[in-house]
């Protein structure tokens, strides 16, 4: 990863800062009737996360989509996802805002991650090779309840697990976390990898957002460990050690800012499904090279804010990305920790 200068760093910050103005005005979230699941019938532990999501979250049937592609596979070529897309597109009914997948791989489109290939449709646009910047998504930070019928684009995340134990428990977590309005602390680690502590600059922001609602501190050391109240996780390394050690609150939201999270079942660095195994119900990852664009990456108090005012965490962690394109979007898109029980889900 690339070294960004301190100058673009004192822009980000002050750009994170005015877009922190939206924050106080809250949009009505999404809901199960919104979602569709896209599950692949030639895989079995697709099949089997699907049926298990459809029934705890009461999925209609016409919102499930069933595709058929070989199994195992970790990149798509441009060609083979858009015989699939097609056949996705075909069976989408039009008040459908946003999907899910149920499959660890593929992960990546070409250049693409798969969330945001569905989400978008492939175009390389959202690709680039090198430090540069690519398309910014118009869902970015946007007061938008209803992303493809404002917006034409449906926010997509994948129900990754590596078996249906770890699937099974992230999906609980996910339904038991709605509308608890947990206690728990979001740990900012500003780390001594200056290349992947590019976030770093904008965690006081963070902290004056969540102040009076939750607790949270920047901590300047590499991990956390043994920690018992875990509901935000944000750092910068390749590896991150004591995820053994960590309680994490139902609906937890944790990944690490580093090249290869996103390669999720055969990544050089750690995999961001290590998260989600660990107790995290949210994580996110880069599938290629994004050098340290912090644009490409989840923004801390972004992701927090539209949490704590009640979005599922498929909003809020798509309205924290500026440059999805080359990242991956994993958890139980659902869970709704900071929504109030009685409003629709």
């Amino acid at each position: 990863m690339a070294r960004l200068s301190a100058g673009v760093r004192v822009i980000l910050w002050m750009g994170f800062f005015l877009m922190s103005a939206v924050l106080s005005l809250a949009a009505r979230a999404l809901d199960h009737t919104q979602l569709a699941v896209i599950v692949n019938a030639l895989d079995p532990l697709s099949v089997q996360i699907g049926d298990y999501y459809v029934a705890q979250r009461r999925i209609s049937f016409q919102n499930v989509i069933k595709v058929e592609f070989p199994p195992g596979k970790t990149v798509l070529t441009r060609e083979e996802f858009e015989i699939i897309k097609a056949r996705v597109d075909a069976q989408t009914l039009p008040h459908v805002q946003a999907y899910a997948l149920t499959w660890a791989a593929p992960y990546r489109v070409e250049c693409m991650s798969i969330t945001s290939a569905f989400a978008f449709g492939f175009d390389p646009v959202y690709c680039a090779e090198g430090c540069k910047p690519t398309q910014p998504s118009r869902y970015f930070n946007s007061r938008s309840s209803l992303p493809f019928a404002q917006l034409k684009m449906r926010p997509t995340m994948a129900i990754a697990a590596s078996s249906f134990e770890y699937a099974k428990a992230l999906i609980d977590r996910g339904v038991e976390a709605d509308g608890t309005l947990p206690a728990g602390t979001a740990y900012l680690l500003s780390t001594s990898d200056s290349a992947r502590n590019v976030r770093a600059a904008s965690y006081p922001l963070a902290e004056q957002l969540i102040r009076g609602r939750i607790f949270g501190r920047t901590m300047k050391q590499n991990v956390v460990k043994h920690a018992p109240d875990v509901l935000f996780y944000f750092t910068g390394l390749a590896q991150v050690e004591g995820l053994e050690t960590l309680r994490f609150v139902p609906g937890a939201i944790a990944d690490h800012l580093t090249s290869a999270g996103g390669n999720l079942i055969d990544s050089s660095q750690m995999s961001a499904l290590r998260w989600l195994e660990a107790g995290a119900t949210g994580s996110y990852g880069a599938v290629v090279e994004p050098c340290n664009l912090s644009q490409k990456f989840p923004s801390p108090p972004l992701v927090i804010g539209h949490y704590l005012q009640g979005a599922t965490l498929i909003e809020a962690y798509w309205k924290s990305v500026q440059m999805p394109g080359q990242g991956i979007f994993i958890g139980e898109p659902l869970a709704a920790p900071f929504r109030k029980r009685e409003e629709p889900r």
